[in-house]
């Protein structure tokens, strides 16, 4: 039996590694640490049904409790990995104790950007959401006929304006730069975007950021804006992005660069320890990314679960991702990452569309908007390493099968 595999992380990329190597016959004994109080649970509902209270956190669970002791998987809840000895190859955790590793599988994910307490970050009221209880606590605050304001037009900030919206609150999305999704998505889908929200009565103001938050006995009352305006708020929703948990790793002596440094197997700088998920630095394309999406959490944890018994291959994401939104659902295949040209289709059913990524004229993404077709035809392209014929694209009639043929 080979020896022991110890999890910094109890999230999705933990709990897929851990299932995938059991599912792979791999008995080796098993330690996850796992700084939350719950078992490894799905995330990406956190900001949508379970926000809404239409999901409950037994349902989000990957697994029972049960499904541990099973599988002979040791889970340490509310710990963390304090500090790793890479010659004695021992982790020592925040309740003290030390585990031996034989492999170290660093999953530790990523912690939301905050608001300085400056600006009224400390304010009660002002909330993320990145686990389970920052959207307990949020929900208790989405009452009809209160104001949120929204800090950041990402997708984390435009899914949460879409709960807050259907909730009954009235909704102010504040993003800095000059339009919503500027990072992550072409002026084309920001566009339908935008027009969706406007058109559930969100009041969208870009190129607008902050310029404090004030507050009455300690709870947010009011936002002053960089346009000049203030404006009454009940609660506040702060989704400016992200950083990679990347410290242990750094104090530890692995290489770092916004996050943990991988190669294509996802081994570190230590060829004993890997890191995989939110908090990895990947190559791809001849560029380092970090992906923050629970498909390539899960695909490069699996990944790893198949070198760790005896697989040679190394792990090449096909990046996706999807939000939700109202009764839109936002499918992404690729990265548009540097595409200098779009090309927006209307789809079969109403309201549907698709926006086509190009770079040089290479297909390398496509967003699709309730148009699963589009969806899947383009994921298909991008994975076979095809690019569309422009005609076909253009004409809204054409079937896109033909694509494929």
């Amino acid at each position: 039996m080979a020896g022991r595999l110890v999890v910094a992380g109890g999230g999705q990329a933990a709990f897929a590694l851990v299932a995938k190597l059991r599912a792979l016959k791999d008995e080796r004994p098993v330690t996850i640490v796992a700084a939350e109080a719950s078992y490894p649970y799905q995330r990406p509902p956190l900001s949508k049904k379970y926000l809404l209270r239409e999901m409950t956190l037994d349902r989000l669970l990957y697994r029972p409790e049960s499904w541990y002791g099973e599988h002979k998987v040791d889970v340490r809840l509310s710990t963390t990995v304090t500090a790793i000895d890479r010659a004695a190859k021992t982790v020592t955790l925040s309740d003290g104790s030390k585990v031996d590793y034989d492999v170290l599988a660093l999953a530790t994910g990523s912690t939301p950007r905050r608001l300085p307490a400056g600006v009224g970050g400390d304010l009660d009221g002002v909330f993320v959401v990145r686990d389970f209880t920052h959207a307990d606590r949020l929900g208790e605050e989405l009452k009809p006929g209160r104001h949120a304001l929204i800090i950041g037009g990402g997708y984390i900030g435009l899914e949460a304006a879409a709960v807050a919206r259907s909730s009954g609150l009235d909704v102010t999305v504040i993003e800095m730069a000059d339009r919503i999704l500027q990072r992550v998505a072409s002026a084309a889908t920001a566009n339908l975007v935008r027009e969706i929200h406007k058109a559930h009565g969100v009041d969208i103001r870009e190129g607008t950021g902050l310029v404090r938050l004030t507050g009455e006995n300690g709870h947010v009352t009011a936002a002053e804006l960089t346009d000049g305006s203030t404006i009454p708020v009940d609660l506040v929703i702060v989704g400016i992005g992200v950083t990679a948990n990347d410290v242990l790793a750094h104090d530890a002596g692995l290489e770092v660069a916004n996050g943990i440094v991988v190669d294509q197997f996802s081994r570190t700088s230590d060829p004993a320890i890997y890191a995989m998920g939110d908090c990895a630095v990947l190559p791809w394309k001849d560029m380092r990314i970090r992906l923050e999406s629970v498909q390539n959490a899960v695909d490069q944890a699996e990944a790893v679960a198949a070198l760790l018994t005896g697989g040679e291959a190394p792990y090449h994401p096909n990046p996706w991702f999807w939000s939700d939104q109202y009764d839109v659902k936002l499918q992404i295949a690729g990265f548009g990452l540097g595409h200098d040209e779009t090309i927006v289709r209307k789809g079969q059913r109403e309201g549907s569309v698709s926006v086509w990524y190009f770079m040089q004229g290479k297909l390398i993404a496509v967003d699709a908007l309730n148009d699963a077709k589009a969806y899947v035809t383009g994921k298909k392209l991008l994975e076979q390493g095809l690019t569309p014929d422009r005609a076909v694209l253009e004409n809204p009639q054409a079937d896109l099968k033909t694509l494929l043929a």
